[in-house]
């Protein structure tokens, strides 16, 4: 993959927004001037996903992740850095100069999850080609799609294909190119036999199952064979991936309905999707046939509260549904359902009704789900005492998931009315299955710690005893300030030839790496040292980083550090001037006292380090000449009288 020039780079983050892209993944709302929502990296019910389209980054308090839309890329789809980048271009159309093709040997280079990306790309348009492109797959698959009244631009929107059933076609096209067989393998689209490959999903029509961003992830198969002895859908199997608990169908392109309309209707299978979709109603998404998982709730979590499953008529499918629902309600999201006539389901439904006929069935049967599952299990038992009596505690139980108080509360004078019981019973009865969950909830692990605060340069070196701690602190406030400040003028005093004072012009970078240069300073943190290098590297060119272009570079943990740096910033309202008359003082305003205070807390920590290493050095004076010792002993009286000036001029008080 060939290099995207510095000036394309600056071109798409200059255009990207973060806000765009992001809200793509999570339902985000306005707070202030920055916008919050669920993180995507972790389970959490209170938002501490922060997202500035002012600075253009976010941060992430439940895992301390950050950085900018390049980096949430990375970070949520696993891109890689010229990925995220082509990703970003394609969305924003930036044209990216064109780069030669891959050979075999760069394939062969390329990671395996890039790899295995790469080939479910390749499948896809195979198959889709197959389509349209060969007589078998106009004849026969095709035709089936027209006959389950697809329209042509659905058909191309979904990417829908066709796997010939000639045995091995897909294989010897994906081999011809120089896919590797044990990658071809990997994914599920081939599958070796003796010797002999043969493509594993031949002769059936085929759903591309995307990630949020598009990504070709897996695939769904359908036969179109009437054998009963031969399954009716195939899957691709898991891999890296491909993770089935974790995947909705549709949602690539359901995504922004849901936002927009604050639901998501949930159906069954591929094809429900698809015919919804082409309804009009596009805010649908499947579970792909599979039972509802705790990972799949969490994804629709990011786009809004509010789920609608849409159940066609059959009754055991739908109790067998109800642990995934009683899953939905246990994460504090609201559910309602839609129960189609008997026969039918969404893709059939939808086919029969106008978009209007088919809306409007959906507005007027729509329930809340314990009123909808007190139905069902009522359906034969209602004569029953002891039936009734399981009934109630069932639905009860669903209840007590639901983590809001006043939701309860309702739903408990609502379960007393239809069923006819006392508020209390129903009440006492919810308390039992609450202190199980409440016991079950405690026992849990928990995920992520939020971020520890860093604290004051003086309330950090007055309490803590560890010197490494101290020299890590002061390390940081002083890169934190290079980054920050760096670029800005300031004025300090120097003195002339003649030994009069002067007041000298040049920049907060420039007068720390003068500082640090002439005692032949280093930074002991890795990180640390990397980013002063790289600002140093740049003052030696006569160009000054700032910190967006710091948030540029290839290496993620620059850009997470700057990224830290900028999400601290705390913002002061002109009110507090305006209307209270009230003058507050930002870091900005006491520049020299800063940059000043900061370089003599990073030399005294440094000095310290010495003093500490020449007192472990006299603990062996047994073991040293007079002379050595003597030595040890002037060094070390010159640095405790360095280590008082800088205290003096730090404003502390040496205790020994």
């Amino acid at each position: 993959m060939s290099k995207i020039p510095p000036h394309i780079i600056d071109e798409i983050m200059q255009t990207s927004r973060i806000e765009e892209v992001i809200g793509e993944f999570v339902n985000l709302k306005r707070a202030g001037s920055n916008l919050k929502g669920l993180s995507p990296f972790t389970d959490e019910k209170t938002p501490s996903f922060v997202v500035s389209p002012a600075k253009q980054i976010f941060k992430c308090f439940s895992t301390s992740k950050g950085g900018t839309v390049v980096s949430f890329l990375m970070e949520k789809e696993h891109y890689s850095y010229p990925e995220a980048l082509r990703w970003l271009a394609d969305k924003y159309g930036i044209q990216i100069p064109e780069e030669a093709p891959a050979t075999a040997e760069q394939l062969a280079a390329i990671s395996e999850r890039e790899s295995l990306y790469i080939i479910n790309e390749f499948a896809k348009d195979h198959f889709f080609k197959n389509l349209h492109e060969t007589e078998e797959g106009k004849a026969i698959a095709l035709s089936y799609f027209e006959e389950r009244g697809f329209r042509k631009d659905i058909i191309e929107k979904f990417q829908l294909g066709y796997c010939l059933n000639t045995g091995d076609d897909l294989t010897k096209a994906a081999l011809g190119k120089g896919y590797k067989l044990e990658y071809l393998e990997k994914v599920g689209l081939v599958k070796s036999k003796e010797e002999r490959q043969f493509d594993f999903f031949r002769g059936r029509v085929m759903f591309p199952i995307q990630s949020v961003t598009g990504r070709v992830l897996g695939f769904g198969g359908r036969t179109l064979f009437t054998d009963k002895k031969i399954a009716k859908y195939f899957n691709s199997p898991e891999s890296i991936i491909y993770n089935k608990s974790e995947i909705l169908y549709g949602l690539f392109y359901s995504k922004g309905d849901i936002i927009k309309y604050d639901n998501c209707f949930l159906c069954e299978g591929y094809t429900d999707v698809i015919s919804m979709y082409q309804a009009g109603i596009q805010n649908v998404v499947s579970s792909s046939g599979t039972s509802l998982t705790k990972e799949q709730i969490k994804l629709i979590r990011r786009y809004t509260q509010n789920i609608t499953i849409l159940y066609d008529g059959d009754a055991a499918g739908i109790k067998a549904s109800f642990r995934g629902i009683d899953l939905i309600l246990e994460e504090g999201m609201n559910v309602k359902v839609v129960l189609f006539p008997e026969g039918e389901d969404p893709d059939s439904y939808s086919k029969k009704a106008t978009s209007s006929e088919l809306e409007l069935y959906i507005k007027d049967h729509t329930q809340d789900f314990i009123s909808f599952k007190a139905d069902i299990l009522l359906k034969g038992g209602e004569t029953d005492p002891i039936k009734k009596a399981e009934l109630i505690r069932d639905v009860v139980q669903s209840v007590a998931l639901i983590p809001d108080q006043i939701t309860r509360s309702v739903y408990i004078q609502s379960i007393a009315n239809q069923f006819d019981i006392s508020e209390q019973i129903v009440s006492n009865e919810l308390i039992k299955f609450r202190k199980n969950t409440v016991a079950k909830q405690l026992q849990e692990p928990e995920i992520a710690a939020l971020p520890v605060d860093k604290p004051e340069a003086t309330t950090y070196l007055a309490t803590t005893g560890n010197q490494e701690e101290t020299t890590h602190f002061n390390e940081y406030d002083l890169i934190r300030i290079m980054v920050r400040y760096g670029t800005r003028i300031i004025h300090v005093d120097q003195q002339n030839e003649e030994g009069k004072s002067l007041k000298v012009e040049t920049t907060v970078l420039e007068l720390i790496h003068h500082e640090l240069d002439k005692d032949e300073l280093t930074f002991s943190n890795q990180l640390y040292g990397k980013i002063y290098s790289l600002l140093i590297e740049g003052l030696n060119k006569n160009e000054l980083y700032s910190p967006s272009y710091l948030k540029r570079m290839e290496d993620q943990s620059i850009v997470v550090f700057v990224t830290d740096i900028e999400s601290q910033d705390q913002e002061l309202s002109a009110k507090w001037f305006s209307k209270y008359n009230i003058v507050t003082r930002s870091e900005g305003d006491r520049m020299n006292e800063l940059v000043m205070n900061a370089i003599y807390s990073f030399k005294s920590a440094k000095i310290e380090e010495k003093i500490i290493f020449i007192r472990k050095q006299l603990e062996k004076a047994d073991e040293l000449e007079d002379t050595e010792l003597m030595d040890l002993l002037a060094e070390q009286m010159a640095y405790e009288k360095i280590k008082i000036i800088f205290a003096e001029k730090l404003g502390r008080i040496i205790l020994r």
